[in-house]
């Protein structure tokens, strides 16, 4: 524990940080934890003994939300100090103070306050002086980069490259806590990524709500000029590129299917459709039409056979009808994406969906889980011919099972391992795969 030079062993407080939705939001508990740390606070996986309990929130679907509010409203029962931050104080503040009057509430663009906040209310044992008791101590814009911050895996960097987007979807929650797109500089992912893998990071991740727009703010596409310089970086790592919107990519494309050939890049690539229909495309006001993803999706899979396709579907919007739904299911039968993010249409204030009529839950249900059922089976098939293959693997996991380790193969499968030697963690090991998956695969250590 990294301690100030004002600490006194009579402040030391214990933290408990609770972490729902993204990796972006992982990477802010990890700066969270970074800056308490920093100023003499302790971090403990233990939330019975905390001081305080910081709840890291997210709003992108109701049945996670509905979990938080629960939770929210648990700590208002206890004699802990409650901080909400994530996504939801800025979309639901009356809200979480009904279900918890006493709980502070800490906005994305605020959590470089996250110590005064704790500080404010130690000092004055009472609620901080806002209306809705939410801290706004800087009102300037808050880049998430170059931040202390403790790792969730030391072999993993977490690395935010912009906050916000320039989307307009008719669903999203999140625009309303994330704002427009704000992209930050180059230079200062470059040193962050630097410092990491100086650290012993071996795999980079980059995340925003949507790396097709890297740089737009600033009127150009730089996503391909930062990819070309982080991977001439002189260390030995992957690279896994997150989320891209469709309508950002085809103006990049030939540059990042050339960028892609680096043996540093995991061949993945996350790109959320949320429908097949053009039409239910048009309704949610997402920009590209879905000749565009297959296009998209076919020359990354005619460059690499073996990449994996992450995508979203949000199934049962309002003016969905079973032909659209059916083009859902064709879309999963034609591409077999490996990873599916698979959500149920859920209303959320102060969208511009909120007003259509949702189609009964009955058919909301089916619906969804004929979905399901197909990219299970898909996925299942995707994974056929990698039985009894010898694969190159990084090692950077131990799970929570005895002598089970998680590795990576270069199209960022999960292949579970076991060994007894705790050294393999941040290698390149070679596997033969021995028994298949939906999700991932089992490998025999090649001695």
């Amino acid at each position: 524990m990294l301690l100030s030079p004002n600490y006194s062993m009579s402040q030391n407080k214990l933290i408990y940080i609770e972490t729902y939705g993204c990796s972006a939001n992982q990477n802010n508990s990890e700066i969270l934890a970074g800056l308490l740390t920093s100023s003499g606070f302790q971090i403990t996986n233990n939330k019975e003994i905390a001081d305080t309990v910081i709840l890291n929130t997210c709003i992108v679907k109701n049945k996670t939300e509905n979990k938080i509010k629960r939770k929210i409203q648990d700590q208002s029962k206890t004699k802990q100090l409650t901080i909400i931050t994530g996504c939801m104080p800025d979309t639901d503040s009356k809200n979480i103070k009904q279900l918890n009057p006493k709980a502070l509430l800490l906005g994305t663009k605020h959590l470089k306050s996250i110590v005064k906040t704790i500080q404010d209310k130690e000092s004055t044992l009472s609620i901080l002086n806002n209306s809705d008791n939410t801290i706004n101590h800087n009102k300037e814009k808050e880049e998430k980069i170059l931040l202390p911050k403790i790792p969730l895996n030391n072999l993993i960097s977490i690395t935010q490259i912009s906050e916000g987007c320039l989307s307009n979807c008719t669903f999203c929650k999140t625009k309303l806590s994330k704002g427009n797109l704000h992209s930050y500089t180059q230079e200062k992912i470059i040193r962050s990524i630097k410092n990491d893998l100086e650290a012993g990071a071996k795999e980079i991740w980059l995340t925003s709500q949507g790396n097709g727009c890297y740089g737009m703010d600033r009127g150009s596409r730089e996503l391909p000029e930062l990819l070309t310089k982080i991977l001439s970086l002189p260390h030995r790592f992957k690279l896994r590129l997150g989320m891209m919107n469709p309508q950002h990519v085809p103006p990049i494309l030939n540059q990042l299917l050339e960028i892609y050939k680096n043996k540093k890049m995991y061949k993945f690539i996350h790109l959320p459709i949320q429908s097949a229909s053009n039409k239910i495309l048009k309704d949610m006001k997402r920009p590209y039409k879905i000749e565009e993803v297959n296009q998209i999706i076919k020359l990354f899979k005619d460059s690499f056979p073996n990449i994996t396709i992450a995508t979203d579907i949000i199934t049962g919007y309002p003016t969905e009808t079973e032909t659209d739904h059916q083009l859902n299911l064709n879309f999963i039968t034609k591409h077999k994406p490996n990873i599916l993010n698979l959500s149920k249409f859920s209303k959320h204030k102060n969208t511009q969906a909120q007003s259509l009529k949702e189609l009964p839950i009955e058919t909301l249900n089916k619906r969804n889980s004929e979905i399901m059922r197909q990219h299970r089976n898909t996925a299942s098939e995707n994974k056929q011919h990698f039985k009894n293959q010898t694969l190159k693997v990084l090692v950077n996991k131990k799970t929570y099972l005895e002598n089970i380790y998680e590795a990576r193969d270069e199209n960022y499968n999960i292949i579970l391992i076991k060994s007894k030697d705790k050294s393999i963690l941040g290698k390149t090991i070679e596997v033969k795969i021995t028994k298949l998956g939906v999700h991932h695969m089992i490998g025999e250590i090649l001695e």
